[in-house]
């Protein structure tokens, strides 16, 4: 079977390699990957810009979707032919998360960029089968963080307004996340050729930043304030997420730099709350 590798930092390190193909152990599934998607984190690893150092030659890429092909002798989750996708935070089954639950796909674990993937069987999750192989593919990370910034502390109201920033993947879902809750959505976003698009999803209301750059006084004053900002801009959009918020909203900061590596400075007590 053939997989990519990260064998150092940067594009020049991704390299295709043969391999045989895997045999379970006891307690883990081989995966046959048909589909997988590309996260903004995902480029951060390859770069070298991201907070989580990657194994050395680990296989990239957290999510992706297929089938079962094979089971280790003690599995009892899954069978040949079940349809799964795998889980982000591999080891975080549930309660909080703590140093010895961050482990990642597509990280410190082998990921998805491969013909066959190999996932203990708890680090796996069954689809729906309303879900294609694609629709599948872009859950784990991004889907999944976007309905934890939307459902979680300061969870919006009906009626209530959500900014959005960006459109890319987080901020896509996020979008309609909102809108599923009877909220009205604002979405600021540098690429205007997107807001037809962005508008035929639900949003209310969409800025072109280049043709706005201070742009938080504006969505406050035709929003009233906004209630929850899904932030994905970082330093770049911060500020002016701050001046468009109530003075009772919540900010759900996605992260903390930008693409040129710039970061936002916050006092370490807030990296508790």
């Amino acid at each position: 079977m053939r997989n990519y590798r990260l064998e150092g930092s940067g594009t020049e390190s991704l390299v295709m390699r043969e391999a045989a193909q895997p045999e379970p152990k006891p307690h883990e599934i081989v995966v046959r990957v048909r589909a997988t998607s590309l996260n903004r984190r995902d480029t951060m690893i390859l770069n070298g810009t991201y907070p989580l150092p990657p194994r050395q030659g680990v296989v990239p890429l957290s999510d992706g979707a297929g089938e079962v092909v094979a089971v280790g002798a003690a599995v009892t989750r899954f069978a040949v032919g079940d349809r799964v996708t795998g889980s982000y935070f591999a080891r975080w089954i549930d309660g909080r998360i703590h140093a010895g639950l961050v482990d990642q796909l597509g990280c410190t674990l082998d990921g998805m960029l491969a013909e066959y993937a190999v996932l203990d069987e708890q680090w796996a999750v069954r689809l729906p089968d309303h879900l294609d192989w694609q629709e599948a593919a872009t859950l784990t990370c991004a889907g999944l963080t976007a309905w934890n910034a939307v459902t979680g502390a300061g969870i919006p109201k009906p009626g209530q307004w959500v900014l959005v920033i960006g459109s890319g993947g987080v901020s896509l879902f996020a979008l309609q996340f909102a809108k599923l809750l009877g909220c009205h959505v604002a979405v600021v976003t540098s690429r205007g050729e997107k807001a037809d698009r962005l508008r035929a999803l639900g949003a209310d209301l969409v800025i072109s930043t280049p043709d706005m750059p201070q742009w938080g006084a504006a969505v406050r004053d035709q929003t009233g304030g906004i209630d929850l900002v899904v932030e994905t801009g970082g330093p770049a959009t911060f500020a002016q997420s701050l001046i468009a918020s109530t003075l009772y909203g919540h900010i759900v900061l996605l992260t903390l730099q930008d693409a040129k590596g710039g970061s936002i400075q916050l006092p370490a007590a807030l990296y508790q709350r």
